[in-house]
This record gives structure tokens, sequence and C-alpha cells, in this order.
């Protein structure tokens, strides 16, 4: 669960303004605050079939952003990287 915390922190210092919540950055930190709780749940339940394709596809959406992120601003990239603490 500390890593919950730190994603929901992630996305109030990657706002780029005080009301952002549509940034790639924003979008991304959600996204990682929602893998990391399916992670969790699957764990626990790991015939769940149907939360598992979900996971899969939060995970294909995050990817994505993260690819046009990273052709865009490769700056921002580097930050949400590092404030996630994602790989790659």
């Amino acid at each position: 669960m500390a890593k919950a915390a730190v994603v929901v922190n992630g996305a109030d210092t990657l706002r780029l303004h005080e009301k952002d919540t549509g940034s790639a950055d924003v979008q991304i930190a959600l996204l990682t605050k929602r893998i990391s709780s399916l992670t969790e749940h699957l764990k626990g339940n790991s015939k769940d079939h149907a939360s598992r394709r979900g996971l899969l596809k939060l995970v294909a959406t995050r990817r994505s952003l993260l690819d046009y992120l990273k052709r865009t601003a490769s700056g921002r990239y580097a930050t949400v990287l590092a404030t996630l603490d994602l790989r790659k």
C-alpha cells in the first residue's frame, strides 16, 4: 500500500497547474494507482479472469500514454518515471 500513497502524491506533484486532471502525466499516475490496486486484488483472487483482463487493458493504456509522453516531452517522461518509480 505504500506505493499507492506515493502515486497519489505523485499525481499532485505531476500536475501542470492546480486543476490539472487530464494531462498524460496525471493520467499515468492515476492508472498506476489502479494497476497496483488490481495487482493486490489478483494476488488473493487468482481465478478472477475478468479483473486480469481489466488489468492488462490498464497496463496497455498506461504504456501508450508513456510512449506518447516520451515522443512529445522527454523531460516530463523522465520525471514521471522517477516520481512513480516505474521501469524503462
